[in-house]
């Protein structure tokens, strides 16, 4: 069957649209990230303190850092010399917690615009079909960030990506095309997480090592998802608390 220049353009806008998370899916995404950042699947959009990672203060729905992420208002020029050198450092924000906590729900457009638009972003260049591969680009983004560091989303999907010299045969039904090869779509998932979880235990960034390394629940949760075969998921899915335990997340 032969297509016009048209159809084929609609066949290739049908197919990135089917390639996004449905608005469950993402649902569950960020849920599921929530357990990892506030400890459940709430949105705790007043959630502020300082966990000693090395990024300053934590804070909201996608764990915002006072280290790399900048707000407007009094502590707008302190925190852009922090943003510019990365610092974990928290003198000059005296009171800000206190702050954060009145901006309310405002915080769910800034996530998407930081963190969720980005991760689908890579999703879409990868592409990604499956909701489990997609939703984890999320979580890592959230956590790791979309810099140019080494700890990065990007840098951990470009060592992941390298690591594949050839076809790599799966049945999740969803093909890559990575460096010229033909790759599962859970293949590839399966060596990301891998890659991660190294990266966890041993970052580049060795303010952050104590506490990614007690962090790695959140792999081995998607490397469960994985086990459990599911891929796209609709109205909830099966993974793991921060204590290792199976617990449902539904939309």
């Amino acid at each position: 069957m032969k297509f016009t220049a048209t159809a084929l353009g609609l066949l290739a806008t049908i197919a990135t649209t089917n390639a996004a998370m449905s608005a469950c899916s993402k649902k569950i995404a960020l849920g599921l990230t929530n357990i990892y950042e506030n400890g459940d699947t709430a949105f705790h959009y007043d959630y502020c303190e300082n966990i000693h990672d090395g990024r300053g203060f934590t804070a909201g729905i996608a764990g915002f850092c006072t280290g790399t992420f900048r707000t407007p208002g009094k502590y707008d020029a302190v925190m852009k010399k922090l943003d510019k050198s990365g610092s974990g450092s928290t003198s000059g924000l005296d009171g800000y917690c206190s702050v954060w906590g009145k901006l309310g729900k405002s915080g769910r457009k800034v996530r998407d615009e930081m963190y969720f638009d980005p991760s689908q972003k890579l999703a879409d260049t990868l592409g990604a079909q499956l909701d489990v591969t997609r939703a984890q680009l999320y979580d890592t983004t959230i956590q790791h960030g979309d810099g140019s560091d080494p700890d990065s989303v990007g840098a951990l999907i470009k060592k992941t990506s390298a690591s594949f010299k050839a076809d790599a045969k799966g049945s999740s039904g969803s093909t890559l095309k990575i460096n010229g090869h033909n790759v599962d779509e859970i293949v590839w998932l399966t060596k990301f997480l891998q890659v991660r979880t190294d990266d966890l235990k041993n970052p580049h960034n060795k303010e952050t090592q104590k506490e990614w390394s007690e962090s790695v629940t959140r792999v081995k949760s998607y490397q469960y998802v994985v086990a459990q075969k599911q891929y796209k998921w609709s109205n909830s899915i099966k993974a793991l608390d921060n204590d290792g335990k199976a617990t449902t997340v539904k939309c």
